[in-house]
């Protein structure tokens, strides 16, 4: 299982990834789940991706040999127009690898599914962000939907929902992400530490501020025990039910 989170701000991108795979509690991994890809001044592309691993690192495969081999650059994410046609070059890349790969039968096709949230800023449109669907079709975030989810997505949503504020500094947004990790981490151990982000400024068409979070980082412990402390007094200071009553 995976947990990937895009965000949309009034300032620009955060993108948000956990690096766990597994088949099996005896078979677990660490991948990367974040790719990107830029033309400094003109471009930033940035895809997570969760599902199938051997479908994920296909397509992440195939679009970094288009946008490098001079024979192979068409189509090429650093060759479309806008983001819209970077997400429809995307989605179709995710059909083509998921057509190859399975079998027949729906099982199968199943098996090898995948879905993928892309962000970024292509000159001189604004910032976008999309997620893309097993069939290649896909979705862009509004005010109303401001934020994507996929993986394991229920733990981790009502703070996003509760707390999100799209004029919230990248500084709050990261902090908001790593409460919403700590929270699905938790509850389920198919997704796990470390953790990737990365943020982009609206107008910079660079690679703005990114790390990796290990499961030993000072800061991430202090947000996991700072939370559930806020949470344990948040209930005690809710009135209490009234048994006497009923």
């Amino acid at each position: 299982m995976t947990y990937c989170v895009g965000l949309r701000l009034d300032r620009g991108l955060v993108f948000m990834s956990d690096t766990r795979t597994n088949a099996g509690l005896d078979n677990i991994s660490t991948f990367r789940k974040m790719a990107s890809w830029e033309v400094p001044g003109e471009r930033l592309v940035t895809v997570m991706t969760a599902g199938n691993l051997a479908t994920t690192q296909a397509v992440v495969s195939l679009l970094e040999e288009r946008s490098k081999a001079a024979g192979e650059r068409h189509p090429s994410v650093l060759e479309q127009p806008s983001m819209f046609q970077v997400a429809r070059e995307i989605g179709r890349t995710l059909r083509e690898v998921i057509a190859e790969n399975r079998g027949d039968g729906p099982a199968a096709e199943s098996a090898f599914n995948a879905t993928m949230i892309v962000g970024g800023q292509i000159r001189p449109g604004p910032p976008r962000l999309f997620l893309i669907y097993p069939e290649g079709n896909f979705i862009e975030a509004s005010a109303d939907t401001p934020f994507f989810q996929i993986g394991e997505t229920k733990y981790g949503r009502p703070i996003l929902v509760r707390a999100y504020d799209p004029s919230m500094p990248f500084a709050e947004a990261v902090k908001l992400l790593l409460v919403s990790f700590d929270s699905t981490i938790k509850a389920n151990l198919s997704v796990g530490m470390p953790i990737d982000f990365q943020i982009y400024a609206e107008g910079s068409y660079r690679r703005g501020p990114e790390a990796r979070i290990e499961a030993n980082d000072s800061y991430f412990a202090a947000i996991s025990e700072g939370w559930g402390e806020a949470l344990r007094k948040a209930f005690a200071q809710l009135p209490p039910f009234d048994l006497d009553g009923m």
